[in-house]
């Protein structure tokens, strides 16, 4: 597939079947496809902002495709506390990506298709995307049972979901984006979306669960390939242009000048959880200390992704009071991170008395402390 026009003045589109760009080329209008090289969330993500921000869609239409290597991305208002099993992210190497669309939390793997439609704002309309992505199933395969629901899902078998929306709308500028479920593993999917921690309160948005199923599933003779290609050939159909797509590297700064720091910055711990909304943690937990049980309640404030208050209610005989101070003294103000305050706690181990049964207890709290994180 070849596509003609340009991203601005900025992207040269070849003319040869998934190739990379050469040269430059200018034109503003009509309508494009864009397929990435890279399997990244952030880059690819980095790839939705820059053109949302650098692109003129007054006169044209864009559809980015792309896939991700394991990912949880969450919605731009979301908690990941309340979202996702972190710790589970953590143990698997799966990245954690916050978009700057609203909408709910979702799962990304190789096996998961991602749509963007960037218009300008007056030219929005999801559901018309929705309806050409089931246009495009069912050319591929007539047999399949999909349709758009009024929240913007797109469900196979009428019950099971197998695309979930966002969006973002710009002054000027509006950018739709989808999942498809193609054969994601289900099994990952349900688990790093389950979240663990108990007695978090927030405004943040939260998730709507569903009931999700892998196009896969009903016809394995499917694959990833044939459904980017089928959509695009739709596209290229509604939108009368020539069937072809544009490989593009979100990597690559001659092509998309700036990218490299929208990816850099879609990293940083600051946004991914900084950007969360205040939120608090209330909640109890039982330390077993040789034949006891202890039980501590904890009560947490943490804005802009830090501790802002921090109350530790435990006996006073179990650990003296100077030394539980000072732990919520080192905690206020710090990430409401296991790495750091693991790191907190290992400093504040000398603080601590040269009595190893009072170190012992030291250091049970600060694993319990560090597992509500």
């Amino acid at each position: 597939m070849v596509l003609q026009a340009s991203l601005k003045n900025c992207l040269q589109l070849s003319c040869i079947l998934r190739t990379p760009k050469v040269g430059f080329r200018s034109t503003t209008s009509g309508s494009l496809i864009i397929q990435s090289t890279s399997d990244d969330v952030y880059q690819n993500l980095a790839v939705e902002d820059w053109i949302h921000d650098h692109m003129n869609l007054e006169n044209r239409q864009v559809l980015f495709l792309w896939r991700n290597s394991p990912a949880v991305v969450i919605g731009r208002h979301q908690n990941p506390w309340q979202e996702c099993n972190l710790r589970l992210l953590r143990q698997k190497n799966i990245k954690l990506a916050r978009r700057r669309s609203g909408g709910g939390t979702v799962y990304h793997d190789l096996g998961n298709i991602n749509l963007t439609f960037f218009t300008s704002r007056k030219k929005y309309e999801r559901m018309e995307n929705l309806k050409l992505v089931v246009k495009a199933l069912k050319a591929l395969r007539p047999q399949l049972d999909v349709h758009v629901t009024d929240r913007y899902d797109i469900l196979l078998d009428r019950h099971y979901k197998i695309s979930g929306t966002a969006a973002k709308l710009g002054r000027t500028t509006a950018y739709h984006h989808c999942t498809l479920l193609c054969n994601a593993d289900k099994f990952v999917l349900s688990s790093v979306l389950k979240s663990p921690y108990k007695g978090i309160k927030s405004n943040a948005t939260p998730s709507v669960p569903a009931s999700v199923k892998n196009l896969f599933e009903e016809d394995p003779s499917l694959t990833c390939e044939m459904l980017l290609d089928a959509i695009a050939e739709e596209y290229a159909t509604q939108h009368q242009t020539d069937h072809h797509i544009t490989l593009i590297n979100p990597a690559d700064e001659t092509v998309l000048p700036g990218i490299n720091n929208k990816t850099k910055e879609l990293q940083t711990w600051e946004w991914v959880y900084g950007k969360t909304p205040k939120f608090s943690v209330s909640t109890c937990f039982n330390m077993i200390y040789k034949d006891s049980v202890l039980d501590v309640k904890v009560d947490i404030d943490i804005k802009h992704g830090r501790i802002e208050v921090c109350n530790i209610d435990l006996p006073e005989q179990w650990l003296p009071p100077a030394v539980c101070s000072e732990l919520v003294k080192s905690l206020t103000g710090s990430k409401f991170c296991p790495n750091e305050t693991t790191t907190l706690t290992a400093t504040l181990l000398r603080v601590c008395p040269q009595d190893a049964e009072l170190q012992s207890r030291w250091n049970l709290l600060c694993e319990n402390m560090i597992m509500l994180m």
